[in-house]
C-alpha cells in the first residue's frame, strides 16, 4: 500500500523560491530586483542587464550625438551611475525610462562642457528602430533616381532642420518622433512639465512643417 507524505504548500514555496534561475532566464522586471540586492549588483546579473539595454543607451546617444567619436566613453559612464544607483530604483517597472534619464542628463551635462551646439543629426538609423518608421516619412512604391535625390534632398533638408531648433525643441522631437516615447515619459526624462512637452513638440513640428514646406507639398 502507498504512502503519502503530506509537505505544506508554504514548505514547497520556501523551496521553490531556492532554485535561483540563470540571469539569462529572467524577466526584466526579476532581473532588475536582483540586481538591487545585497550592497551592490551581481556582476553576472548586471552584466545581463547591460546586454539588454546598451542599445537602448546607444541609440539615444547616437541621436543626440552622431557626430561625438567618443559615445562609448559616454555610455560606459551611464552604466556606472546605474551600476552605482540602481538600488535607489523605487520603481523596477520604469527602469528604462529612468536609464534614458540619466544617459540624457549626461549627455546634457557633457554638452555643457564642451559649449558648442550639437551637430547636424544622422536620420539613416531610425530605420532600423523597432517600429521601423517616422511620423514624417515619404512613402514611395517604386522610387525611380529622379524620386531618390528628392527624398535625398528632404532628409537632408530635415537633418538641418532638426540641428537647427533650440535645444529643448531638438531633445524633445528627438525623444518622441525617433525614440517613440510617450509625453510621459519625455516629461520625465527632461524633468519639465506634461504641458512643456506637448508644447515644444507642437512647435517643433509646426517649424520643421514651415521649413520643409516644398518638400511637404510634393
Amino acid at each position: 500500500m502507498s504512502q503519502y507524505i503530506f509537505v505544506p504548500w508554504s514548505k514547497v514555496e520556501q523551496t521553490l523560491s531556492q532554485v535561483e534561475l540563470p540571469p539569462e532566464k529572467l524577466s526584466d522586471y526579476d532581473l532588475i530586483l536582483r540586481c538591487q540586492q545585497g550592497s551592490c549588483p551581481d556582476r553576472t546579473t548586471f552584466a545581463e542587464l547591460l546586454h539588454r539595454y546598451q542599445l537602448h543607451v546607444d541609440k539615444i546617444l547616437y541621436h543626440l550625438a552622431p557626430e561625438w567619436q567618443d559615445r562609448s566613453d559616454l555610455a560606459q559612464e551611464v552604466w556606472i551611475r546605474v551600476y552605482r544607483n540602481i538600488k535607489g530604483l523605487q520603481e523596477p517597472a520604469k527602469f528604462k525610462s529612468w536609464l534614458s534619464r540619466i544617459t540624457t542628463n549626461l549627455f546634457y551635462d557633457e554638452l555643457r562642457k564642451r559649449k558648442r551646439v550639437i551637430p547636424p543629426l544622422s536620420l539613416d538609423a531610425p530605420l532600423a528602430l523597432d517600429d521601423g518608421t517616422m511620423d514624417w516619412e515619404i512613402a514611395s512604391d517604386t522610387p525611380g533616381p529622379e524620386e531618390k535625390l528628392t527624398t535625398q534632398e528632404f532628409y537632408d533638408h530635415l537633418r538641418d532642420a532638426i540641428a537647427q531648433l533650440p535645444e529643448g525643441f531638438r531633445v524633445t522631437i528627438i525623444l518622441r518622433e525617433i525614440e517613440g516615447l510617450s509625453y510621459e515619459e519625455i516629461a520625465e526624462i527632461t524633468q519639465v512639465s506634461l504641458g512643456t512637452v506637448k508644447s515644444r513638440i507642437a512647435r517643433a513640428r509646426q517649424r520643421l512643417q514651415l521649413q520643409l514646406q516644398k518638400y511637404l507639398d510634393i
